[in-house]
C-alpha cells in the first residue's frame, strides 16, 4: 500500500516509517523541515512538505494514499489548547479526504481507557481535541478509523519522552525521586514492538479498532525512579505530591498518577507479541544518560 504518514521523522513516526518499508509498503512522509525530510528520503521513503497546520498538504496526502498513520502532535506543554486545536484539524481534514473510501486511518492516541471502551476526552477541548473519537464520528461515512493508543512511555536508545524529562530532572536536583510510594505503575513499550503494532493494525485491523500498544502493564514508578538513580549514579527519594509539581515540572502531573494499561485482547486478537527491552532494561543500558 501506497501510505502517508504524518510524523514521520518523529520517535514513533520514524520506526513505523522502518516497519512499513520492511514489510513492502511505499511510504509518503510528511516533513515540515529539510532536516526531517532528508531523514525520511534516507529511509527510502517519498517526502511530502507541510506541517500539521497545513490542511491542504494534508488534504492531498490523504487522497492521494491507500492508508494514512497520523502521528504528529504539537505537543506544546506551554500551550496545550493550540496542540488540542491543531490535533482536531488535522484529524477532522484528514478523515473528511477519506470518506467512502473504507481506507485504514490509523491514527495515536492513548491508553487511559479499557482496550473496550471509548476514550474518555470527547470534544475539542478535551486532550488531543478529543481527535479518537472525532475520527470515529466518520466510521460510518466508510472510513475505517483505528486508534493505535500507546502507552506512556514508549522506549528505547534516543528518546526523548517523559522518562528523559525524569533522568533530567535527576541530573538537575542530584535525586532521582518518586511520587509518594511509588506503588502507582506506568504502561510501557519498546518502539519497534509498537511501530509493528501500528503496521498490523493498517493491514488487518477493522474499523473502530483500539490497540493498545503496551508491552509492560504497570512497572511501578519507584522501581523507574530507582533504575534511573542506579544507572546515574545518584540517591532515590520519595516527594510528596504536593511538592511534586515544584520538584518535577509539568512532568509532576503524570509521574505522581498511575498510568497503567493492558494490551492482552490487542494479542489475543491480533497476534502481537512484544519483543524489545523492557523500559528498566534500556534505562539500565543507558538510554536516558545524556
Amino acid at each position: 500500500m501506497r501510505v502517508f504518514v504524518t510524523g514521520a521523522s518523529g520517535w514513533i513516526g520514524s520506526a513505523v516509517v522502518d516497519e512499513l518499508l520492511a514489510a513492502g509498503h511505499e511510504v509518503v512522509g510528511l516533513a515540515r523541515s529539510e532536516a526531517s525530510a532528508a531523514s525520511i528520503r534516507a529511509k527510502g521513503a517519498v517526502v511530502l512538505s507541510g506541517d500539521l497546520d497545513d490542511l491542504a498538504t494534508l488534504r492531498r496526502g490523504a487522497q492521494e494514499a491507500e492508508a494514512v498513520v497520523h502521528l504528529a502532535n504539537k505537543h506544546d506543554w506551554a500551550n496545550p489548547a493550540e496542540s488540542n486545536r491543531a490535533e482536531r484539524a488535522a484529524v477532522e481534514t484528514i478523515a473528511e479526504a477519506l470518506i467512502g473510501s473504507d481506507r485504514p486511518f490509523v491514527l495515536a492516541s492513548g491508553v487511559l481507557a479499557g482496550e473496550t471502551e471509548p476514550s474518555p476526552f470527547v470534544g475539542p477541548d478535551s486532550l488531543r481535541g478529543g481527535s479518537e473519537n472525532r475520527a470515529f464520528d466518520f466510521i460510518d461515512r466508510g472510513v475505517r478509523a483505528i486508534a493505535a493508543r500507546f502507552a506512556p512511555t514508549t522506549h528505547g536508545m534516543g528518546d526523548h519522552g517523559f522518562v528523559r524529562y525524569l533522568a533530567d530532572v535527576a541530573r538537575r536536583t542530584g535525586v532521582a525521586a518518586y511520587v509518594g510510594d511509588g506503588t502507582h505503575g506506568w504502561a510501557a513499550v519498546h518502539r519497534t514492538d509498537a511501530a509493528r503494532l501500528v503496521r498490523i493494525g493498517l493491514e488487518q485491523a477493522p474499523a473502530g479498532a483500539r490497540l493498545h500498544a503496551v508491552a509492560e502493564d504497570a512497572v511501578p514508578t519507584k522501581e523507574i525512579a530507582a533504575a534511573i538513580g542506579t544507572r546515574l549514579g545518584l540517591p532515590t527519594t520519595s516527594v510528596s505530591p504536593e511538592q511534586a509539581g515544584e520538584h518535577f515540572g509539568f512532568i509532576g502531573q503524570f509521574f505522581g498518577r498511575d498510568m497503567s494499561s493492558t494490551s492482552a485482547l490487542t494479542r489475543a486478537t491480533y497476534g502481537w507479541t512484544p519483543t524489545g527491552p523492557t523500559l528498566l532494561e534500556d534505562i539500565a543500558a543507558g538510554a536516558y544518560d545524556d
